[in-house]
This record gives C-alpha cells, sequence and structure tokens, in this order.
C-alpha cells in the first residue's frame, strides 16, 4: 500500500468518526521520516483515543498495521499513530492550538535554517 492510499484512509476513518479539521502536511521535501503527516482535532480524550483507534483498526482490515500508537490513555491530548509513510497526530484543540504543527511543518527548509 503506498502513502497516499494509507493518507486516505486514516482520513476516511477520522471522517467517519466526527474529526475535525483534519489537515494532511506533504512533508516530503523537509524530511526522510515520513511524507505525510495527517492532523486532526478530536472533541474530548475519549474522542482522540477513538480516532486514533478507529485509523489503526480501518488500516489494519487493509493489511496494514501501526508501526507505533502513542498516548491513547485516559487522557489523551495528543495521540500519534505511525505508519511510516503517514503519521496521523490526533489533538484536543488546546493542544493542537500549542504545538501549530502546520506551521512548523509549513515552513520551507531554507526559512527555517535562517531563523
Amino acid at each position: 500500500m503506498n502513502a497516499d492510499e494509507i493518507k486516505e484512509i486514516a482520513l476516511e476513518a477520522l471522517d467517519d468518526l466526527k474529526g475535525r479539521d483534519a489537515v494532511t502536511l506533504d512533508v516530503k521535501p523537509m524530511t526522510d521520516i515520513t511524507d505525510y503527516m495527517v492532523i486532526c482535532t478530536g472533541t474530548s480524550s475519549r474522542h482522540v483515543k477513538s480516532l486514533a483507534d478507529n485509523v489503526a483498526i480501518e488500516l489494519k482490515k487493509r493489511g496494514l498495521l501501526a508501526l507505533s500508537i502513542e498516548g491513547v490513555d485516559h487522557s489523551a491530548e495528543w495521540a500519534l499513530v505511525d505508519f511510516g509513510d503517514v503519521v496521523v497526530h490526533i489533538m484536543l484543540p488546546e493542544t493542537r492550538d500549542f504545538y501549530d504543527l502546520e506551521r512548523l511543518w509549513s515552513t520551507p527548509p531554507e526559512e527555517a535554517e535562517a531563523e
């Protein structure tokens, strides 16, 4: 399964459980770690956990196991589901605002080095 397929399945799984404001960042030009970051907001700790679980389950149904699932404990403010080529971040609104991953990963490498 390629990165684009993984990304689309992850987005569908987030949408199925009403994840909010999902965005996809193409980070291939900035890092070798992953191709895409998917960022989504959950409405509560339970919702964050459910969204992360659903992403992992939907991809597992298609034969792809997550390399790592982090932050899905009972007080989940931020969950991460890592599929290698695609990393899914699910956060509470305050956590997403604080870390502002969209801005961080949208800065071209040349500009980041100049700062």
